[in-house]
This record gives structure tokens, C-alpha cells and sequence, in this order.
């Protein structure tokens, strides 16, 4: 990808004689009005993904062209205010204060308008000129809302642009007003709310007093009223702006006027009901709509839950039904005859070339190529989920279950799809605003049997235990997802009891998904994963060839056997010999790798691969080593989006650390329990 984005043309405009200066725009809305679909029909493929400069959040940007100009458009993060509550509203305000774009183009759900109104009552307190765009006005019409955008311009004193971005109506006109009013060439007077008459005093002083002490370019309007409100960073940044008398003063004046933000907001919703009244009209009272009648079965208790479970089953089955033969194809189709055709290539190289390409660095690329259409599906799967708005019921319904491990309803989607591979769940914790919860769902979600790991347990369970082999494998499975919850318990109450943010949950409008939204989301999703996650795969891959190739011509005379021998002392309290250590070890790259192991060791496959292991291994030894791969470090892709998700290689190795020593813990509990249960004999 190019290191600028390329623009893209979106329609005629009127011929400039010169080629007009290049405009930036930030993009900024609440959450659920539709600026993806804006900003994807905007930049398409060409936009990029990065994160904000010090921050963990996503910073999307990119160009489009209209008549002939260009604009740099830059993707805010969705925010309900401009306050310093959460990392995303103090970075929307952090770039319009100190990168300064040309304009603020500003979504609004044309459903909720007066709750939507209340970020641009702040946004027009910022230095920069604010263009509306009002979404969705088929789905509010639908609903029975109907607002005049001429009357609602004439109140707000900016432009007003009426849109159907999912079918792209209003998107150009939209930009090109945007132009106008950074060019000076449109009117532009806004009618900006004002601060109720019993506190008017109050903050014109505190104006006063902090006038020519806060940095060039921040409003000293804006410094007072969020002082007024309480704002925790902007206070803090006053103690260090202000002088030692003024600063004094200013804080005797926070004190006795504590209440001074009710009548910040209140007056806020006062100019809102204000620039409403004649704009918009609602149903009629009594009148029930489709969200109405649809949200009573998607948010009951009961049948909202069986319809979520429902959902969740079509999801994963699409998933893995659709991508598994596209991902088989691949590996066999694809990697395999590359895999031959370098193998011919590489005839005359050494052998150790041919093993390090072929097995390395092709096997590395390979699990990065065949995790794609999983990824892809999955994400299509999830933002037609987002896009129809059911997805904001699913975290309705499941929020009072996940509380019990300190997460919320967002959350159990991610887990769920864990069962198919723990990849994308952990990719989709990104669905979760707050950082603490995303953190502990990152967390939790190797936790969760992905199917390569009860592909190993189908395998390998009937050959320990022919004679009760379901029993043995659900018991393990129940015991792993308890395992699940008692982990998410103690890092809630012990880590993260203090980050967590408290959950506000919006049910926006059902309406009609947008295809273009849909497709660039799990595109970009996926790119995203394969820039971030690829080299450490491939290099993790060609790392772990050598230590199972060299020195020796066997897997048993290789370092990673010799570091097997090295780890007996611990393994033998757990009932393990070298051999099963290191087929744990071998399914880092991926879990499957532990039965090639097993049956490369014991130099046998099929029906004799389970004679010769009921013959070496005590049931007891059999249980912890079940019980230590299920809950072993996760394979080297889980642990490359674990570390491309949170951006730190501390959270990824504490992720890859807690796995380990709950694998250690719980097969060292396993193989004591099954000691005195009397199954240390040889024998099945």
C-alpha cells in the first residue's frame, strides 16, 4: 500500500481554472450514524490503517476526488461528546485542536437528531468551521420522522446535507459544502449555545482569568467551559497553564460552583430542543415501528436469546463451512504445488536451503495465506451484523451473563466464534470500545477450544480412552471453558477491576446493510491482520524448523528435543516424558503439529500410533497431557494478533505467560487427582 492513499473520483464537478488547494477533513459523529459508510464510499480501498500517535485506537484515513479537488479525509473516532471521559473523545479533540483541518464534517443520525445535536453543540464551540450531514433519512421516514433540512439550516446557521449514504445520495453534495464553507465561499454563522444566565458570570470570569495563559489556538471560551464541567484533563493542564494567582483564583471558583455543569448541559439541551422544534417531526403518539415490534423478540430473555444462539450458529457455520473448502483448496491447490514447485526449483540446493524455504518460510506463509478466507468470511459475517444494527441486541442480551467475568455483552461474540479458531476472536475484540474490556477479552479468548485443538482432542481421546472416549472429551472441554470463566473472575477483580468503564449500550434503527461498507470493512480487516501479523508467523515458522531440524537427522536428536530433556524435571511432575513435551512445544506453530509429532516420535500412524501409546502411557499422564494442550500457549497466529490487536508485546506475553502456567497448574492438578484415582498403571 502506498504510503499516501490514491484518490478516487465520485463525480463531475464544475472545471476550476487553477487546481484549488488540497482540503483536510476530519470526519466525526457518534457511534451507529453511518461515517464508515461515508468514509469507505469516500476512500474505498485507498484508505489507511494505522494508530493514532501514542494511542491503541485505530486511526483511518484516506483521499477522495470531486470536481477536480482533493480531500484528506481522516476518520474520527465515534464519540457521544468531547470530554476527556474516554480515550476516543480526547483524541477527536486532540486533532482538531492541534492538526487544525480545514473542516469538520459531522454525522448525525437523522432518527436522533437531538441526541446527536449534543456533539455538535461542542464541536461549535472548536476554532474550526462544522458542515451537518443528516443520515439515514429513509430509515427515520420509515420510522415516521421527518425533519426539513432548510428550516434546521436556517436554526443551526451552517449547512445541512440530507443524505441515504448507503445508497450514496447526498455524499458528493455533502463534500462539496464542505468546500464552500472552508473557502469562505458559503455562509457561515452558526448559532452556538450558551452557558444558562445563572452561571454566565461565573464563566465569564474564569474566561478572564485564563485568557492569554492556555496555548495559541485553543479557544479561551472553550478552556472556561469545560473547566465549568469538570473536565479532568483540561484541569489538569490549567494548573500548569495559569500563574500561581489566577490559577488560585480559578480553582475558589470550581469550588463553590460545583454545579455549574448542569447548567453547561442544561443549557446545551435547551439550544437543541431550541434548533429542533421546527425541523422535525415525530410519529404520532400510540404509532409502533418495525424497530418497535422486531427489538420485542430480539431483546426478550428468552427469545432473544434463542435468537441470538441462532444467529451466532449461522455465523459460525457460514464461516467455516464457506472458508473451510477455500481453505483446504489453498493448502492443498495452492501452498502444496508451490511447495513442489520449489521443491523442482530447489533440486540442486543444499538440503538445509530447501528445508529452511519449503518448510519454513513457505509452511510460515502458508498458515498467513490460509487463515485469509476464515478472516474474510468472518468479518463480512460481522459487519452485516453491525451494518442491520442487530449487533447492538446481541451485546443487549448477553451483557448480564458476560458481567459474571467482568466483561459485557460485545464480548461474547468474539468468544463464541473462539470454538472455530481463536484468530478472529481475537481480531474481533475490536468490536469492544473500551480498552480495558478489549484487553480482557483478548485475554480470555485463547482460552476458548478453537476446532484445531478438539480436532487434536477427537483424535488423540479415543486412542488414550477407547472405552469412554465422549465422556473424556467433554469432560475436558467443560473443564477448559470453567477454566475460562475462573481466569476472566481473577483478572477482572485483580487487574482490571480498576480500568473498567462502565457500559452504555444505543439500539439504533434496523436498516439495510451496505454492501461497499461491508466488503472494505472485512477487506481492510484482513490486510490489517496480514501487514501486522504475517512476518511474525513466517519468522516464528522458519525459527521453529530449525530447532526440530538441527543437529541431528530426527525430531528426537533436534535442539527442541534436547530442549524437551532439559524441561523433564518440571514435565515429570506433571507425568510427562521428553517425547510428550516436545509434541506440546511443536503445536506452538499450530495445534495439529502435536499428533505429527506424536506419531513421527513414536515412528508409527493410525490404529498403531494407539497401541504403541497405550503401551508407553499411563492414563494419568494421558489426562495432564490432554489437559496441558488444551490449555497451552496458543499458536504462533493467535499469538501474532494478540500482539497486532493490543500493539504491545508486555499484554501478548502475559497473554502467552497466563496460558502457560494455567497449562502447567491445571495438568500438574489433573495428573495428582488421577494418581490417586488409581490410573498411573499402564493401559488404557
Amino acid at each position: 500500500m502506498s504510503a499516501r492513499p490514491q484518490p478516487i473520483e465520485l463525480g463531475a464537478g464544475p472545471a476550476a481554472s487553477a487546481v484549488p488547494r488540497p482540503l483536510v477533513i476530519g470526519l466525526a459523529g457518534q457511534p451507529n450514524v453511518g461515517k464508515s459508510t461515508v468514509f469507505s464510499i469516500l476512500t474505498g480501498l485507498t484508505a489507511e490503517v494505522g494508530n493514532w500517535p501514542g494511542r491503541t485506537i485505530e486511526r483511518r484515513e484516506g483521499s477522495a476526488r470531486i470536481g477536480g479537488r482533493e480531500f484528506h479525509v481522516v476518520d474520527l473516532p465515534g464519540t457521544y461528546s468531547l470530554t476527556s471521559n474516554s480515550e476516543e473523545e480526547r483524541i477527536a479533540r486532540e486533532f482538531i485542536l492541534r492538526e487544525r483541518p480545514d473542516v469538520i464534517i459531522m454525522l448525525a443520525d437523522a432518527a436522533a437528531l437531538e441526541r446527536n445535536l449534543y456533539l455538535l453543540a461542542e464541536l461549535l464551540l472548536l476554532p474550526i468551521p462544522v458542515v451537518l450531514g443528516v443520515n439515514m433519512v429513509d430509515v427515520a421516514r420509515r420510522e415516521g420522522v421527518e425533519f426539513d433540512a432548510h428550516v434546521l439550516e436556517a436554526a443551526l446557521g451552517l449547512p445541512v446535507v440530507p443524505m441515504v449514504a448507503s445508497r450514496n445520495e447526498g455524499v458528493a453534495e455533502l463534500l462539496q459544502a464542505a468546500a464552500a464553507v472552508a473557502d469562505g465561499q458559503r455562509d457561515y454563522a452558526p448559532d452556538r449555545p450558551e452557558i444558562a444566565a445563572a452561571h454566565r458570570e461565573v464563566y465569564e470570569e474564569v474566561c478572564t482569568l485564563v485568557a492569554g495563559a492556555v496555548p495559541e489556538g485553543v479557544p479561551d471560551s472553550w478552556v472556561a467551559l469545560k473547566l465549568l464541567e469538570g473536565d479532568r484533563e483540561v484541569t489538569e493542564r490549567a494548573a500548569e497553564w495559569l500563574a500561581p494567582e489566577p490559577r488560585a483564583r480559578v480553582q475558589a471558583l470550581l469550588r463553590e460552583h460545583e454545579d455549574a455543569v448542569l447548567d453547561v448541559a442544561g443549557a446545551r439541551y435547551e439550544w437543541i430542543g431550541r434548533m429542533v422544534r421546527a425541523a422535525v417531526r415525530r410519529p404520532k403518539l400510540g404509532q409502533v415501528s418495525f424497530t418497535d415490534r422486531f427489538d420485542r423478540i430480539a431483546t426478550h430473555p428468552g427469545w432473544g436469546l434463542a435468537l441470538l444462539l441462532g444467529v451466532f450458529a449461522l455465523v459460525f457455520w457460514v464461516t467455516f463451512s464457506v472458508a473451510g473448502p477455500v481453505q483446504g483448496w489453498l493448502e492443498e491447490g495452492v501452498v502444496a504445488r508451490v511447495a513442489t514447485g520449489l521443491g523442482a526449483l530447489l533440486g540442486g540446493a543444499p538440503a538445509w536451503v530447501q528445508g529452511l524455504v519449503i518448510d519454513g518460510l513457505l509452511a510460515g506463509a502458508g498458515i498467513v495465506v490460509t487463515f485469509v478466507p476464515i478472516l474474510f468470511v468472518f468479518y463480512l459475517a460481522l459487519g452485516f451484523l453491525e451494518d442491520t444494527g442487530y449487533q447492538s441486541r446481541m451485546a443487549y442480551v448477553m451483557d448480564r451473563f458476560m458481567h459474571g467475568i467482568g466483561l459485557h455483552g460485545k464480548s461474547f461474540l468474539p468468544l463464541f466464534l473462539g470454538f472455530g479458531c481463536n484468530v478472529p476472536a481475537v481480531m474481533g475484540s475490536r468490536v469492544i470500545e473500551s480498552r480495558p474490556a478489549r484487553l480482557l477479552t483478548i485475554m480470555l479468548a485463547p482460552f476458548v477450544p478453537c476446532s484445531a485443538r478438539l480436532l487434536v482432542l477427537a483424535f488423540l481421546v479415543p486412542l488414550f480412552f477407547p472405552a469412554f472416549p465422549t465422556l473424556v472429551a467433554w469432560s475436558l472441554v467443560v473443564a477448559n471453558l470453567l477454566v475460562l470463566v475462573l481466569i476472566g473472575v481473577l483478572l477482572d477483580r485483580f487487574v482490571f477491576r480498576r480500568e473498567r468503564l462502565a457500559f452504555v449500550m444505543e439500539m439504533p434503527l434496523y436498516h439495510l446493510p451496505n454492501p461497499r461498507t461491508i466488503l472494505v470493512y472485512a477487506a481492510t480487516n484482513v490486510w490489517t491482520f496480514i501487514k501486522r501479523a504475517a512476518t511474525i508467523i513466517v519468522v516464528v515458522s522458519m525459527v521453529i524448523w530449525v530447532l526440530v531440524s538441527y543437529p541431528g537427522a530426527g525430531v528426537d536428536d533436534s535442539y527442541l528435543a534436547m530442549f524437551g530433556r532439559s524441561l523433564e524435571p518440571v514435565g515429570s511432575l506433571l507425568g510427562l516424558d521428553w517425547r510428550l513435551i516436545v509434541a506440546t512445544l511443536s503445536s506452538f506453530v499450530a495445534k495439529e503439529n502435536s499428533i505429527a509429532a506424536l506419531g513421527i516420535i513414536f515412528g508409527s500412524e493410525g490404529e498403531s500410533l494407539g497401541q504403541t501409546l497405550a503401551m508407553v502411557i499411563t492414563p494419568a499422564a494421558a489426562l495432564s497431557f490432554l489437559v496441558v494442550n488444551m490449555l497451552f500457549v496458543p499458536c504462533v497466529a493467535t499469538v501474532a494478533a494478540i500482539r497486532a490487536e493490543t500493539r504491545s508485546w508486555g499484554w501478548t506475553l502475559a497473554s502467552a505467560g497466563l496460558m502457560l502456567a494455567s497449562a502447567l497448574l491445571f495438568g500438574l492438578l489433573v495428573y495428582r487427582l488421577a494418581l490417586l484415582f488409581g490410573l498411573g498403571g499402564a493401559g488404557a
